[in-house]
């Protein structure tokens, strides 16, 4: 018990615990995902499954990130120190960690239904792909954007028992935000990454990058926008939409001159467009 305590540490450090944007960036998607799902207030049961259950999976991909990019990390001055990579922590104890949270999470997952269950097996097949998808892949990105949106349909199948239409725009929609909040962060190591040969979205678009980011997040609004209709939203989900896109419009000024400081503000603010979006969601719904 000594020991593990001793060892707490490394292991808060190995899963982000100090810096939560990176599960909030998941979380507020999957939870609107899944107050349209249910046409208001889910339930606590589905509520903390996917609240946790979000924590648990983006913890336990940070564990196989690491170690699938121990050695590129090394060379990037925003990474060197990671516990893997600084040689604070071996590869079978992140890899251990990591085995244990998703268990949990899978645990979780068991307490809701069979569709629900068996999509969560794709879920944990692409969070262990996208880390070797920056060698193969030109937009490694939008991988993370397939990722980073399974907590769509599986809220789906956890409320209704199936995905339907209405879900997949979703993830769609979804897919291109992750596009730009992930390039805005590449952008922070572009320079880096061209000296190791890592393939990412901020190299292949070049000086189209800002356009680019501008553009996705113009997408990712839309189709959210247009779900919401569908669904029957309506006055209050405008008003968090109206917040979202003045902090996109926030976000072209942090990035425009591609300075590091910059992109990376960028990126690390990026969970309150998606909780304005959320909370358009739920303000709505609880007014119907």
């Amino acid at each position: 018990m000594t020991a593990l305590a001793s060892r707490l540490p490394l292991y808060l450090d190995l899963i982000r615990w100090n810096r939560p944007a990176g599960w909030l960036l998941l979380l507020w998607p999957t939870l609107s995902a899944l107050w349209l799902a249910a046409g208001g207030w889910p339930g606590l049961h589905l509520l903390l499954v996917f609240t946790l259950g979000t924590i648990l999976m983006r913890s336990a991909g940070c564990c196989i990130n690491d170690v699938a990019d121990r050695e590129f990390d090394r060379h990037v001055k925003r990474t060197a120190q990671r516990p893997i990579t600084s040689g604070a922590m071996g590869v079978k104890e992140a890899l251990g960690v990591g085995a244990a949270l998703a268990l949990v999470a899978f645990a979780l997952v068991l307490t809701t239904n069979a569709p629900t269950i068996l999509i969560s097996f794709a879920a944990l097949a692409i969070t262990m792909a996208y880390p070797y998808a920056k060698r193969f892949v030109a937009m490694p990105q939008a991988v993370l954007g397939v990722a980073f949106s399974v907590g769509i349909p599986m809220a789906f199948t956890a409320v209704r028992g199936a995905v339907d239409p209405l879900a997949w725009a979703l993830v769609i929609g979804n897919l291109f935000w992750v596009l730009a909040y992930d390039t805005e962060y590449a952008m922070v190591d572009r320079d880096d990454d061209l000296k190791i040969g890592i393939r990412t979205s901020a190299i292949t678009l070049g000086r189209a990058d800002v356009a680019a980011v501008m553009l996705f997040y113009g997408l990712y609004l839309a189709i959210w926008s247009w779900a919401a209709l569908q669904a029957g939203l309506g006055g209050a989900f405008w008003l968090g939409i109206a917040v979202a896109a003045a902090q996109v419009a926030w976000h072209f000024t942090l990035i425009r001159h591609r300075s590091r400081e910059g992109c990376f503000r960028a990126f690390r603010e990026n969970h309150w467009v998606g909780f304005a979006v959320f909370a358009g969601y739920v303000l709505d719904l609880a007014l119907r």
